[in-house]
């Protein structure tokens, strides 16, 4: 069996945490404990994750030092948040293989996405990156550098970059080597570092691709059986949040495109349009579920899964 799985935050360190590596490594000493369970039991696997807290703390030391080194633009950030959470993520799987006894080892490859220059996303930024900053603020680095603010819903101001949607990997034959090679890899993480083809060069673009998103396509490229997408519950609900709330354990591509306009587009949303990209495309099944059921959710007894019918 071979299987994509997509660690959400907090996978990757505690909630409400500070951000420093020694609590990183902590999160990631039990997250590897389950994934290397995954290989264990003999699943072919590959694993993307977001980046959204590292990216942004990147891009706040960025600006507290701006006086003193060049600022280094978006995609580059992602690229250096790539590395950063791979080489951890990395070191902590590689320790539980061979705590299991394992000879699997584990890759990072930091990921180029390539989008589509025209996408409309371009024309519309929306995606929220960096720190919070009151109006003022906002608008001198808005004069400074021609960035584009939107107000949030607690009155603060967060820079917004395109979310164009992810056309094809870079990097497809070498990750595809790895894999049949029979070892673990890391890639697409936070979505991929975005490029655009412009005459036959690679260019990096001021922009954030969706982590799902990318995930379901990744899960696609390399025929996986199942996209395990992880987040802080174990299933997906209706009606969450109100007295009629009900977890869902099963849902068609129609169940769930009936439910995605109800869902948060800032959590539930996104991952619920990735499974439905990613059997749509042909894939088998999708799961929504908390890293704690991970392996159940591999293997089917876990999670809200979807699939292309009611069976």
């Amino acid at each position: 069996m071979r299987a994509v799985v997509a660690l959400g935050g907090n996978a990757l360190s505690p909630p409400g945490g500070s951000g420093t590596v020694r609590e990183m490594r902590a999160a990631l000493r039990k997250t590897a404990a389950l994934l290397a369970e995954l290989v264990e039991r003999g699943v072919e696997l590959v694993i993307s994750h977001g980046n959204g807290p590292q990216v942004g703390r990147i891009l706040l030391q960025q600006e507290y030092a701006a006086a003193y080194v060049p600022p280094m633009p978006m995609d580059v950030c992602g690229a250096e948040s790539q590395g950063q959470i791979g080489y951890l993520l990395v070191q902590a799987l590689d320790s539980a293989l061979r705590r299991r006894g394992l000879d699997t080892r584990a890759l990072c490859l930091v990921t180029q996405v390539v989008v589509d220059g025209r996408d409309p996303a371009f024309r519309r930024p929306t995606k929220p990156v960096g720190p919070s900053y009151d109006r003022p603020d906002a608008q001198r680095i808005v004069h400074e550098t021609g960035h584009v603010f939107t107000i949030q819903s607690d009155k603060t101001w967060r820079r917004v970059v395109a979310s164009p949607k992810p056309m094809r990997f870079v990097e497809e034959a070498p990750l595809l080597q790895v894999i049949e090679a029979g070892h673990v890899v890391i890639a697409a993480g936070g979505g991929g570092v975005p490029v655009v083809e412009h005459k036959r060069e690679l260019v990096g673009v001021e922009a954030v691709v969706d982590k799902d998103l990318t995930a379901a396509r990744l899960a696609g490229l390399v025929n996986a059986d199942v996209l395990v997408i992880l987040t802080g519950v174990d299933k997906v609900y209706a009606d969450y949040g109100t007295p009629t709330q009900r977890a869902l354990d099963r849902l068609s591509v129609a169940d769930a495109a009936e439910l995605l306009p109800t869902l948060d587009v800032g959590s539930m949303g996104p991952k619920i349009e990735a499974c439905i990209d990613f059997v749509s495309r042909g894939g088998k099944r999708a799961v929504i579920t908390s890293l704690e059921r991970v392996v159940d959710a591999v293997f089917a007894s876990a999670g809200t899964t979807v699939t292309a019918g009611n069976e």
